[in-house]
């Protein structure tokens, strides 16, 4: 029987989760549930000088937010726990030490002021200081020294780091789903830390160890990866276990297309570039994202589904996705097309759902109205909103009367001669008896083909009482639902205003 998919969000909780790495999430969800897979978290919080407060916090709420909740992980304690590195750190020092034993390792006793020193002196000669198979014979290490002064200077309490060691004349295959074969010359490798002297393993070898115990049969995880990818594979193999399949995902670029997106492209743009609100940078949630709408622009970016379909729920996603269909170069973020994908869910939604989240809205203006009333006003105004809280703009003036008038529409419109045409009409309306939007057109209508008046004169003056601007859906329709006394009340005010 083939191993069950498994496959790991890894992040570490040094700060809130970028909309690439929520990608990251989503492809790994995506992947695990179309192989009916177990999705799991965990959380990378070796570094504990760079831990934050509420972050691994907020990236649970984020997943949460987006509808790719984790099968396992804090909290959701499977069979692999604990999730958090922090909680594991007594497994991984036997592991280096077995790398050690098979002569894979070796500890390091040089001091950060000694590699400066060779830094800085190789920058002097204008190369670059790698510690690896061409130098490490002449450092202060395991491989260098003798057995016994080893074992005394680890004896006398002295500080070390256990570091790989990487192969020499070597040519390494690699393979990723997504890129194919990558050919690396293990010479140009340095001998990476393994494990530090504050007894706390490094990214490298708690991922490795990790995802071995965990049974993680794929890692997917962001193009900034691919330069371990050589030191990853060299670990599965030194330690004798089967790697899993890697696939690196492709950067999001800045809106203009050169560079990886950044906070500072979101403050300088304008828009959100973290799933929710965190300090004083607004979420996509916040800001009036639908999850659908994130879920699905993310989807979309380093993703084709080879057809021209642009809408996909969450369900027509994990049907569709696969990992072939993930470009290699780098998807460029459009904040543009993030509101156009907004806007697509919001036509989506139910007029009930949107009445339920306007009503909220209106709520917290102080303003109350019945649901039917509120549903009919969605209704009439939805296709001209990106978001809900566009609603307000748009409709306002089915909540309450205008309080003052477009300048510009009053100069145009207001003419000598427009109160006498408005009383009118006012009288008109007086004598509609079922007050409903299509009555009030072929009477109102006829009014003005029985004056022998023009429409011009006569409609854009009404729209400007009645609504305060030149905006809002079929006038006929609004007058309906603010109801026959609202529509002459306002009628008459203007006239007694203007």
């Amino acid at each position: 029987m083939s191993q069950k998919v498994r496959v790991r969000f890894a992040p570490s909780p040094t700060g809130p989760l970028h909309i690439g790495g929520l990608r990251t999430a989503l492809f790994n969800y995506l992947f695990a549930k179309k192989n009916d897979g177990d999705f799991v978290l965990r959380i990378e919080d070796t570094d504990q000088n760079r831990f934050v407060e509420g972050a691994e916090e907020y990236i649970i709420e984020a997943l949460n937010w987006c509808g790719i909740p984790f099968d396992e992980g804090p909290g959701k304690e499977g069979a692999f726990g604990p999730y958090r590195q922090s909680e594991r750190k007594q497994l991984y020092k036997s592991y280096a030490l077995d790398l050690i034993e098979k002569g894979m390792a070796y500890y390091a006793f040089d001091t950060a002021e000694a590699l400066d020193q060779h830094r800085k002196d190789h920058e002097a000669k204008g190369k670059t200081f790698i510690y690896n198979w061409h130098n490490r014979l002449k450092l202060a290490n395991s491989l260098s020294l003798s057995a016994e002064e080893v074992k005394n200077k680890i004896a006398a309490g002295e500080d070390y780091v256990i570091r790989f060691k990487s192969p020499e004349n070597e040519e390494l295959l690699l393979n990723d789903i997504i890129r194919g074969e990558i050919k690396i010359d293990t010479n140009i490798l340095d001998d990476k830390v393994l494990f530090k002297s504050d007894g706390m393993p490094t990214y490298h070898l708690a991922n490795i160890v990790d995802d071995h115990l965990m049974q993680i049969t794929h890692v997917i995880r962001g193009e900034e990866w691919l330069p371990s990818l050589a030191l990853h594979t060299l670990l599965y193999n030194a330690f004798g276990w089967d790697a899993p399949e890697f696939a690196h995902l492709p950067l999001i670029m800045k809106p203009v297309g050169k560079g990886k997106l950044s906070k500072r492209d979101g403050d300088k743009g304008g828009f959100p570039v973290f799933p929710l609100t965190w300090n004083q940078s607004e979420g996509y949630r916040e800001a009036g994202f639908f999850p659908e709408a994130v879920v699905n622009f993310l989807a979309l970016l380093g993703w084709n589904p080879g057809t021209e379909q642009e809408i996909f729920s969450l369900e027509e996603l994990v049907n569709t996705f696969t990992l072939e269909r993930v470009n290699k170069s780098g998807a460029r973020f459009d904040p543009e097309k993030n509101n156009w994908y907004n806007q697509q869910w919001l036509q989506i939604k139910t007029d009930d759902e949107l009445t339920e989240l306007f009503a909220a809205e209106l709520i917290a203006k102080g303003i109350s109205a019945e649901p039917s009333y509120i549903k009919q006003v969605v209704s009439s105004i939805k296709e001209r909103a990106t978001f809900v809280k566009d609603f307000w703009e748009l409709s306002d003036y089915f909540f309450q009367a205008p309080t003052s008038y477009n300048e510009k529409a009053v100069k145009k419109q207001w003419k000598e001669g427009t109160p006498e045409i408005m009383e009118g009409v006012a009288t008109v309306l007086e004598s509609v008896q079922d007050f409903e939007s299509s009555k009030i057109e072929e009477m109102v209508k006829a009014w003005i083909a029985n004056k022998e008046l023009s429409f011009g004169k006569v409609m854009p003056p009404l729209r400007l009482v009645i609504v305060g601007d030149m905006k809002g859906p079929h006038l006929f329709d609004i007058m309906a639902l603010i109801g026959k006394e609202e529509s002459i009340n306002r009628i008459k005010t203007a006239i007694a205003q203007l």
